[in-house]
């Protein structure tokens, strides 16, 4: 093609009538200077400056192709969220949580209609779908808030905790007011809230609610300068009534095995009083901690943890890996002596603030899995009367509650549900300090968007709902408490002609099993692999 030609091909248009309007208005605007003329002036000239820049600029190859024209793309590539979210998005469309389970948790929160007409919008018969059994001759409804007590033989202060409860979100990754509002929220209903890794911040402790502390490899606000435990800092924090139980993270569903750094410009002073750190500089949680390296160490560790907190129930949260590492921590509970008060285990469809795609997509066992590996494993090895179980991972509402407790939950955390109540669109801007509602950013300004007295009382209101349908559910069921629930409750449909229950799916250990010698080689195999001694398997 001519050269000349060129600034009239499909790729130039755009730019060449900018190029072509700047004298035009220019000469019209001098013969009669009328505002919008100046205005439509202004703009040519804009854009043929942008024009210019497209073509020398050496970043973007499509806007040296198709100058001016090509800033669509990114216009229309940063609006494609929310045009997908507001306009084609059904019911059951979206993730990590689609419309309908979002609009239930809004719902329940604002204490607005949260039934539906009609019939269920789910394909009954596609393979996946799941449904629980209910009985013939249902029990009254229960009016008792659904409590559970942790702590075993070693605990001299043991917790009654709701089944339903607020999961690890650190300060610094949820704004101040989205802490007040949680924690305001779990005050006034009972219910405990988790820290998350980023410390007991003064935010915490403003309402007053029930507090599980965690301590991750950082070891923030229990660290000494260089990083590692203290002791001494340790049993200062953990001596506040407010903190019920201690937990140490292990590991998170959606970033097992990552560490993390919270970069030095967002280490603000109170962020830096929260987490023992100095202000502006580089917070790093390692991948692996410093006060223990194998299986009998880790559980010295939980026994110290236990006796620096006057006896509170201690315990660990991970998400299961290599499961022989977790057998050699059972191995190491034989051995010491030592049992954990309580475990956490995280599914990797938990959510996270930041975390690279690979960790977020493909590493982790998925909660289920996880749940009933650990479940059983302390079953084999006799100790599942002594240690209690929460589970976490997109716990939303009261089905999900009971499908974790049919297959061995003691009680249920959630993060993004809570979340939920106290504002969060789904907008999976967490990452970008650029939170729309004030919930995950430390942006003073988008912070007042969140009205912690408002919040609280959607986060009490949430959470009381879900335990009355939890209660409405058990109740169809023919049970009195959730914990009756168990795996012949809840049925799968594996193929179009074909359900099994979670009985079938996941079949049990008998008590001692492990112990005693499984012959089933899905255990065998990585009980033999695991030592107490170390976390990498055994030759």
């Amino acid at each position: 093609m001519p050269p000349l030609l060129l600034p009239f091909t499909p790729r130039f248009i755009t730019f060449t009538l900018c190029i072509l309007a700047v004298p035009v208005f220019g000469i019209a605007w001098i013969a009669d200077p009328h505002p919008v003329l100046a205005i439509c002036f202004i703009v040519a000239a804009f854009l043929t400056a942008v024009g210019i820049h497209d073509l020398n600029q050496t970043g973007h190859s499509i806007l040296r192709n198709y100058p001016v024209a090509a800033h669509l793309r990114f216009i229309f590539e940063e609006i494609r969220p929310e045009m997908r979210q507001y306009f084609f998005e059904g019911d059951k469309d979206g993730m990590p949580f689609p419309r309908d389970r979002r609009a239930v948790v809004y719902q329940r929160a604002k204490k607005t209609l949260d039934v539906r007409p009609f019939g269920t919008t789910y394909d009954v018969y596609s393979i996946g779908y799941e449904w629980m059994a209910h009985s013939i001759a249902p029990r009254p409804l229960t009016k008792d808030p659904f409590r559970i007590t942790i702590g075993g033989p070693d605990c001299a202060k043991p917790y009654s905790a709701s089944v339903f409860n607020i999961s690890a979100m650190s300060f610094g990754a949820l704004s101040a007011n989205a802490i007040r509002a949680l924690n305001g929220g779990a005050r006034r209903g009972g219910f405990a809230h988790d820290t998350g890794e980023g410390g007991f911040s003064p935010y915490h402790r403003e309402n007053g609610g029930d507090i599980i502390w965690e301590i991750g490899s950082g070891y923030f606000g229990a660290r000494n300068p260089d990083g590692t435990f203290s002791p001494e800092k340790f049993a200062e924090v953990a001596a506040s009534d407010q903190i019920k139980m201690v937990e140490l993270k292990l590991s998170q569903g959606a970033k097992p095995g990552h560490g993390g750094v919270l970069p030095a410009p967002k280490v603000s002073p109170e962020i830096a009083l929260t987490r023992g750190v100095p202000v502006g500089q580089d917070c790093i949680s390692p991948s692996q901690h410093s006060a223990f390296s194998t299986p009998v160490e880790m559980m010295h560790f939980i026994a110290e943890m236990r006796r620096l907190s006057g006896g509170k129930p201690a315990g660990f949260k991970l998400c299961l890996g290599h499961e022989w590492e977790f057998l050699a921590i059972c191995k190491a509970m034989l051995e010491t002596g030592i049992y954990p008060d309580f475990i956490v285990v995280d599914g990797k469809e938990g959510g996270t603030g930041a975390a690279p795609m690979e960790f977020i997509d493909h590493i982790g066992k998925p909660m289920r899995q996880g749940l009933y590996f650990v479940h059983n494993a302390l079953i084999g090895i006799g100790a599942r009367d002594r240690i209690k179980l929460g589970v976490a991972g997109k716990i939303i509402t009261a089905f999900d509650i009971v499908r974790a407790m049919a297959l061995g939950a003691d009680w249920c955390n959630s993060a993004r549900g809570f979340m939920f109540a106290v504002g969060c669109i789904q907008s999976q801007s967490c990452h970008t300090d650029r939170c729309p509602v004030g919930v995950a950013t430390q942006n003073p300004s988008r912070q007042k968007a969140l009205v912690v007295p408002d919040k609280t009382e959607r986060v009490y209101n949430f959470h009381r709902a879900t335990l009355h349908e939890l209660a409405e559910l058990t109740a169809a069921a023919g049970l009195d408490h959730p914990q009756e629930f168990k795996p012949i409750h809840i049925s799968r449909r594996v193929a179009p002609a074909e359900v099994l229950t979670y009985a079938d799916i996941y079949p049990s250990l008998s008590d001692g099993e492990l112990v005693a010698g499984s012959g089933n080689p899905r255990w065998r195999i990585p009980w033999d692999m695991a030592d107490p001694h170390s976390f990498r398997a055994t030759a």
